[in-house]
């Protein structure tokens, strides 16, 4: 095995080979040893050191059409797979200063080929509310709302590429749900989307229902549960103008009849459901979705919305059919604000209570408790199963 100093000499012999100038051949042989090396906590370490490698593999990546495809293509993973390592975006963005421009102008490219990796490094890049994030808001213009203004700031962009049919036909833009999830973690970045006159939210709630890809609906019922730490706006939310309960109930709910009395309590939308009805697969955007719900009943008029629209009853439902333990606990949890008492005067909005750090302490070791003995039920109810497979006729 090579040592980090030889292998950092290897990594810089490899600049000449990923010039455009480099037969395709050699070129494409290079690529292939720096996307191998993104494949590793090491490689990646060792990468984010070489300045002059990085900047050559970014040329790369806008390379022109005669280029040889499979090269740049593995150009975009290896930067995908970069992006993806959090200890090294100083290191990345300092030999690339101008990476986070480039990025999201490829991503927005409506014919770029390597548009889905460009915002899938981008979703990368921008995971924490840090640096990276705020500063793409800062440098495409959040503020930039005048009619002077060139173009339309970030949120407004994302929206559109997400919500146009065939906004970029050589590429999925999944990922740019993702990034919008992780812009939205900013207080502008919320106030944007949440401002009525511009009717962004409902432009994003259908895509809840996108059989093409998890990541996408990830990436919106993020945004919307990010928005939902708003409080001021949840009226708005639950009321005609966006009847954002209707979207996020309907994930979660199934098949299942109601009596004529509970289904009168129903939005009509979830009234009287096929019997092919599925929920949604993902187990971690159903905990999600109930995640954002929760939030909504953080104010007394939220709460009485949602309990007044019979989200009881698909919760009611959906606790008996699920079988993952967390989504099973967030059920439980929403389930117990629907029915328990109001909070005392003083405490209706759960947002801005001022829990006492050792309350909040214990509330957390409860809440540890909890899941730990939901795992080893789980874990017990497996292995009843294994012993029970393992019994064969007498």
């Amino acid at each position: 095995m090579a040592s980090p100093l030889e292998a950092a000499e290897v990594a810089q012999e490899f600049v000449t080979f990923l010039t455009h100038g480099t037969p395709p051949d050699v070129q494409a042989e290079a690529v292939r040893f720096v996307l191998k090396l993104t494949g590793s906590e090491s490689g990646r370490s060792l990468l984010a050191s070489q300045k002059g490698l990085l900047q050559a593999l970014a040329k790369l990546l806008e390379a022109p059409p005669r280029a040889p495809a499979g090269a740049v293509r593995d150009a975009w993973r290896a930067l995908v797979n970069l992006c993806a390592e959090p200890s090294i975006h100083d290191s990345l963005l300092a030999a690339l200063p101008g990476l986070l421009v480039q990025l999201l102008a490829r991503s927005l490219a409506p014919n770029w080929p390597w548009a889905g990796e460009a915002a899938a490094a981008l979703a990368n890049l921008t995971r924490d509310s840090g640096g990276p994030v705020r500063e793409l808001l800062e440098e495409s213009g959040l503020e930039s709302t005048s009619e002077e203004a060139n173009q339309e700031p970030i949120v407004a962009r994302l929206v559109t590429a997400l919500t146009t049919p065939g906004y970029n036909p050589h590429a999925p833009l999944h990922y740019l749900a993702s990034l919008l999830s992780n812009l939205s973690q900013l207080p502008g970045a919320r106030a944007f989307l949440l401002d009525p006159n511009r009717c962004l939210i409902q432009r994003l709630l259908p895509l809840i229902h996108c059989r093409d890809s998890a990541v996408r609906r990830m990436g919106v019922v993020g945004t919307l549960r990010n928005c939902c730490f708003e409080h001021r706006f949840h009226e708005w939310l639950l009321g005609p103008q966006v009847e954002l309960l209707t979207f996020l109930l309907m994930p979660l709910a199934g098949p299942e009849e109601f009596s004529e009395d509970e289904m009168d309590r129903l939005p009509v939308d979830l009234q009287y459901l096929p019997p092919d009805k599925e929920r949604e697969s993902d187990a971690d955007i159903r905990k999600m979705l109930i995640e954002t719900i929760m939030l909504l009943t953080a104010t007394a008029a939220g709460r009485k919305l949602v309990k007044d629209q019979g989200t009881y009853l698909v919760l009611r439902e959906l606790h008996g059919w699920e079988r993952d333990p967390n989504v099973r606990l967030a059920c439980e949890k929403l389930i117990q604000v629907l029915i328990g008492d109001e909070p005392e005067a003083g405490m209706e909005n759960l947002l801005e209570v001022s829990v006492p750090p050792d309350v909040e302490q214990r509330l957390q070791q409860l809440d540890q408790q909890e899941q730990q003995e939901l795992q080893q039920e789980q874990e017990a109810a497996v292995q009843a199963s294994h012993k029970l497979d393992s019994l064969g006729p007498s």
